[in-house]
């Protein structure tokens, strides 16, 4: 499954909100969020970032594959107080998928055990016995009887790597384009992973004004 790591070509950042203390960008699919280990993988939406922004750091990472809204501090102090609201659940996400086949009930909650599945990295796997909590809303907003699809949007309860992934093919619904969790059938139903981050919502840390980042799926 090791591909040979492809960004796409750097076309410039799409910001979707910039003030003093916080970034927040359109990062594209197939595009690492920060650097990998290895000389091929240095390139990421972080690196290309801190290229224009040399102050700005992390706070939380999608997916390669996932497309859509990451979030970054501007400066330490901001990078204190948005890992702080992240680890505290402070900042709401949603997410828009396509799933294969149609979940019902059409709006419900998958509550499944998630730890790295070490043999297999980076797959993660639900385990009942030491997998950490995690929590994942899901509504359908609509469906396709000719390509038994449906999208559906996600809430991440909790933040785990891979989870709404994992979820929704413990459902019975994969998300189409996961090769990793679906096998090649999954896979060539689609040139990329149907995962979208589409919305941000949070107090701001240092204006406590409400700030609501969204952001359309390509597809």
């Amino acid at each position: 499954m090791q591909h040979h790591y492809m960004p796409p070509p750097d076309t410039g950042l799409e910001i979707i909100y910039q003030d003093e203390y916080i970034l927040a960008l359109n990062k594209p699919s197939g595009l690492l969020s920060v650097p990998g280990n290895t000389e091929q993988k240095k390139d990421s939406l972080a690196t290309r970032v801190q290229q224009r922004f040399p102050e700005a750091l992390t706070v939380h990472r999608l997916d390669m594959c996932t497309s859509g809204i990451i979030l970054m501090a501007l400066g330490k102090e901001s990078h204190r107080r948005l890992n702080k609201m992240f680890e505290q659940r402070k900042i709401e996400k949603r997410y828009l998928a396509i799933v294969d086949g149609i979940p019902e009930p059409m709006i419900g909650e998958i509550n499944l055990p998630l730890i790295a599945d070490w043999p297999n990295r980076p797959k993660q796997k639900i385990d009942y016995k030491t997998g950490k909590p995690s929590c994942t809303k899901y509504n359908v907003l609509t469906t396709d009887e000719h390509t038994n699809s449906a999208r559906v949007e996600l809430e991440p309860v909790t933040g785990r790597t891979h989870q709404l992934r994992i979820h929704m093919q413990a459902l019975g619904h994969t998300i189409l384009g996961d090769g990793m969790y679906g096998g090649e059938s999954i896979q060539n139903k689609s040139e990329r992973l149907l995962l979208h981050a589409t919305l941000l919502e949070f107090i701001h840390p240092f204006t406590a004004h409400h700030i609501k980042i969204e952001n359309r799926p390509p597809f």
